[in-house]
């Protein structure tokens, strides 16, 4: 338990800091008028998911999945674990489950962020 933590603390970090340097590189390329960054990271995030999840599995790696996957890709971007939870469902055959769970997350997570700014905004004011 505490190696696996361990794994994902250090991977965690290491993802975070690629996104921040991912962010930061595509600001100086692209400039800030849309954010290729955030682009960038979730394609990038889940294809790398999807690798990993063939390889660790084919290799009999996964006891590098807490630092590879929940670490540093979840550093890196969380999109990748929902592509990867989104498409599970769907391979499974849970066709409606994979569609309900990527609309409800795309519109409660919406939804969320703009009640946060207007609490916020209305607390602060």
């Amino acid at each position: 338990m505490l190696t696996n933590l361990l794994q994902v603390a250090l991977g965690g970090a290491l993802g975070a800091s690629a996104r921040y340097l991912t962010n930061v590189t595509a600001t100086r390329l692209f400039g800030h008028g849309f954010p290729w960054g955030t682009v960038i990271v979730n394609i990038a995030g889940s294809f790398l998911m999807g690798v990993l999840v063939v390889v660790l599995v084919r290799r009999g790696g996964n006891e590098f999945a807490p630092l590879l996957m929940t670490g540093i890709l979840g550093g890196y971007t969380t999109f990748s674990a929902f592509s990867l939870d989104a498409f599970t469902l769907y391979e499974r055959g849970e066709i409606w489950l994979a569609a309900a769970y990527v609309a409800g997350t795309l519109v409660v997570g919406l939804a969320a962020i703009v009640a946060g700014i207007l609490a916020t905004r209305a607390l602060m004011a």
